[in-house]
C-alpha cells in the first residue's frame, strides 16, 4: 500500500534520514519505536508534505507520489482542537473544508460520538471536558477524513496511563472495525508490542530500520505472552544502548 525507498533528508548538514526504506501493507498496524530524536517525527512531516524530500521515492497505491497531502489522515500528539468550536464542530473540521454535506456527515459524526463514549458532550468546548474526551474527539475527527491509512504520533502520550490504556482499545478499532491501515510512532514499548502487528526497531540518526518483529498473535490479550517479554527485554536493551547519558 505505502511503500518508501531511499528516503533522505539533511537539515543544514544534519542528515535525519538516509537511504530510509520501508513498506507497511494494506490493512495492517505498523509502529516504529527508537531512540528519542532519531527522526521519527520528522519522517512523518516528509511523508505529509510539510517537508520536501531530498532524495528517495515514496510510492502510494503502486504510484510514485510526491507526498501524502491529502491521501492519510494524521492523528498527532496534541488533540488540535479549536477552543472556540464545540467537540462536534471540531470532529467535523474535515467535512467542512472539503465542503461535503453537512447534514449527512452530522449524523455519522454522531454515531460515532456514540460509538467511542462521547455522547451528550457534543456541545461542549474542549476546555470543558478531560484531556482523554478530547483524544476521543480528535479520533472521530481522524475517522472523519475518510482516508485508508491513518498516521499516529504519539497520540496518547500526553494522557494519564488508566486513560491511555482505554483509549488503546479504541485505536485498535480503527482497524479492526473501521478498516484502516496503521502507522504509529510511539515510546512506549508496551504499547507497541500490545497493538502491532508489525515493530520496527529504528537507529539513531541517520534513522533507519535496525529490526523488524512480527507479532503474528490475537490482540488484546497479549499481556504477559512469554514471546513479546523476550522482545520488549530485547528492545529496551537496543534502546537503552543508544542512550548516550545527556538530556
Amino acid at each position: 500500500m505505502l511503500s518508501v525507498s531511499g528516503l533522505t533528508k539533511k537539515f543544514e548538514g544534519l542528515t535525519v534520514m538516509e537511504g530510509f526504506n520501508l513498506t507497511v501493507r494494506r490493512g495492517g498496524f505498523t509502529t516504529l519505536i527508537g531512540p528519542s530524536g532519531c527522526g521519527k517525527s520528522t519522517f512523518f512531516d516528509v511523508l505529509t508534505g510539510v517537508f520536501s524530500r531530498d532524495s528517495g521515492r515514496i510510492s502510494w497505491l503502486g504510484e510514485d507520489v510526491p507526498d501524502l497531502m491529502g491521501r492519510v489522515a494524521y492523528m498527532q500528539q496534541k488533540d488540535l482542537l479549536l477552543p472556540w468550536f464545540s467537540l462536534i464542530d471540531n470532529a467535523m473540521l474535515p467535512v467542512k473544508i472539503a465542503g461535503s454535506d453537512e447534514n449527512d456527515s452530522r449524523e455519522k459524526t454522531i454515531a460515532l460520538f456514540e460509538r467511542l463514549g462521547l455522547d451528550g458532550f457534543e456541545d461542549y468546548t474542549p476546555q470543558k471536558v478531560s484531556g482523554g474526551m478530547r483524544q476521543r474527539c480528535a479520533l472521530v475527527r481522524t475517522l472523519m477524513f475518510e482516508h485508508e491509512l491513518v498516521l499516529l504520533d504519539e497520540p496518547l502520550s500526553s494522557i494519564d496511563a488508566i486513560t491511555r490504556r482505554s483509549l488503546q482499545g479504541l485505536l485498535l478499532l480503527l482497524q479492526s472495525e473501521f478498516n484502516k491501515t496503521i502507522l504509529m510512532i510511539t515510546h512506549d514499548i508496551d504499547e507497541a508490542l500490545l497493538m502491532s502487528d508489525e515493530l520496527l526497531v529504528l537507529t539513531p540518526m541517520p534513522m533507519r530500520v535496525r529490526e523488524r518483529f512480527v507479532l503474528d498473535m490475537p490482540k488484546p490479550g497479549r499481556s504477559g505472552n512469554p514471546e513479546l517479554l523476550k522482545i520488549k527485554e530485547h528492545v529496551l536493551e537496543e534502546l537503552e544502548g543508544d542512550f548516550d547519558g545527556t538530556i
